[in-house]
């Protein structure tokens, strides 16, 4: 059987492993120069930078992959532990270091509130309970029919997912500062933690159960290793090309048309692109479920990250810091509700050389900081804002964790939601597809088995069953289930 891919981010390729495992003859074709989506490597001046997801979570997912064909991910990729996870940075400049070992947990939470040690065992206990649900049952199964929803309403409805993710912290955490650190995981997938289902919630439990990972050399070496890993299994990789529509007959997906001209056939088609992006600007007359969702979906946040290296290090920055500002809710409500780009702002700094050292010149440090920003529906002037939030960042950062940075910082560079439109498609520069909110989860969602079509099928962020690395290999798992299917449609 012929399985056409389009796009050859992490979806893609687990989507592609998962399908050649199963005998398809698979290609694989994406407009970028190098597999990975979004997981492009930058170059500048001995500085290395990874351009997309830097926190793996349940590393397991990635060893699935190599699995499937008898091998060990572990002679490919080393995956390290980090410690801490996550580096929090106050506005009155305390320090709260999120990372494993209860005991350690328990010392860090006490420095603030000696009673919200009980209030996260609570909390972690909450997550398990949405996790093991959410995740290990859920997770990987289809959400296409509305009799599978129906079925799991009444046991979602005794987690009470209606609320969310701010709310499930704050029922369990007194200290202003912990309700901030402890509900900001869905902005790693793209919500608003005072919008987004508390099914999210989960995350806790997942970051508590198999830890946060870094792959040494990159995420960049992991997505060469699965690169050679589809090379070496037969799967056909045409990096470059752009997919400029896609063709139906009926109910059927007959053939793509690329920017060369060219024309793709294939049995069946996965995407991994957009949904908002495939069902409103390249499938001819996308069905009518879809089109409904495309018209009433509320796209994620928009992203700035900034990228530069620094001719000193910086030990006291960890792998992973969030720099928080003054500001919280109000901060994401310009963010997501106004959609105005405010004087204000909260920082992810990624430094890698804290792990590997291969990212920079011996002596110097490698960073990207990512800022949310108003997705481009805030009609925020890039052209002008961009330079001003880069320099306002440095000085920020500069000021408080990384003091000198103004004269020790080389070769910087920023991307912007425009740059997120232009280089991957992703429909109002929104950093991570459609949001993650419980009107846009599980059957709510784009299907992984397309609306109205029989050989067309989904994965990635903008499919069940969400964003992040996780929810991306699992959409993957989820095709794996559906795949018996796509040989009879």
């Amino acid at each position: 059987m012929k399985t056409l891919v389009m796009g050859g981010g992490f979806g893609g390729i687990a989507a592609a492993l998962r399908l050649r495992a199963r005998g398809h003859e698979v290609t694989i074709v994406d407009r970028c120069p190098r597999l990975g989506g979004r997981a492009q490597v930058f170059e500048r001046e001995g500085y290395r930078h990874d351009a997309g997801p830097t926190v793996i979570t349940a590393p397991f997912l990635f060893a699935e992959l190599f699995a499937l064909f008898g091998e060990e991910i572990s002679q490919r990729v080393t995956m390290t532990p980090l410690d801490p996870w996550y580096r929090f940075r106050f506005p009155d400049n305390s320090q709260f270091d999120y990372g494993p070992g209860i005991a350690n947990m328990e010392a860090e939470i006490a420095r603030f509130n000696p009673a919200d040690i009980a209030g996260y065992h609570g909390l972690l206990a909450e997550s398990k309970a949405i996790f093991d649900i959410g995740f290990t049952e859920l997770g990987d199964q289809p959400f296409d029919r509305l009799s599978v929803m129906l079925r799991q309403i009444p046991r979602l409805l005794r987690l009470r997912i209606h609320r969310s993710v701010w709310d499930m912290v704050s029922s369990h955490i007194e200290h202003p500062y912990l309700r901030r650190a402890l509900s900001l995981q869905p902005l790693l997938v793209g919500g608003n933690p005072f919008d987004t289902t508390c099914i999210y919630g989960l995350i806790h439990y997942l970051e508590r159960e198999w830890g946060v990972h870094f792959a040494m050399g990159g995420t960049g070496a992991l997505v060469d290793a699965l690169a050679d890993l589809l090379e070496r299994q037969g799967v056909r990789v045409e990096n470059g090309r752009s997919i400029e529509a896609v063709h139906r007959q009926g109910r059927r997906i007959t053939s793509v048309s690329l920017d060369d001209g060219s024309e793709r056939r294939a049995d069946a088609f996965v995407s991994n692109l957009d949904p908002m992006h495939l069902y409103g600007e390249l499938l001819d007359s996308a069905p009518r479920a879809a089109r409904i969702k495309r018209q009433l979906a509320t796209t994620s946040m928009g992203l700035f990250v900034l990228y530069f290296g620094t001719d000193r290090q910086y030990p006291d920055v960890a792998h992973h810091t969030i720099w928080l500002g003054e500001r919280y809710r109000e901060l994401l409500a310009d963010i997501f509700d106004r959609k105005i780009l405010s004087e204000d702002f909260s920082l992810y700094l990624h430094r890698p050389t804290a792990t590997d050292a291969s990212f920079a010149p011996a002596g110097h440090d490698s960073f990207y900081v990512l800022a949310p920003v108003p997705n481009l529906q805030g009609n925020v002037d890039w052209q002008t804002e961009g330079p001003r939030l880069q320099a306002r960042i440095i000085q920020a950062l500069s000021e408080s964790i990384m003091p000198g940075l103004e004269e020790s910082i080389r070769a910087p560079f920023y991307m912007t939601p425009e740059h997120f439109r232009s280089r991957y498609q992703s429909v109002h520069g929104s950093g991570f597809s459609i949001a993650p909110l419980f009107r846009q989860s599980a059957w709510f969602r784009f299907h992984n088995r397309a609306e109205g079509l029989r050989n067309l099928y989904l994965v990635g962020a903008g499919t069940h069953p969400g964003a992040g690395l996780p929810g991306v290999l699992s959409s993957a798992k989820v095709l794996d289930r559906l795949a018996p299917d796509m040989t009879a449609a």
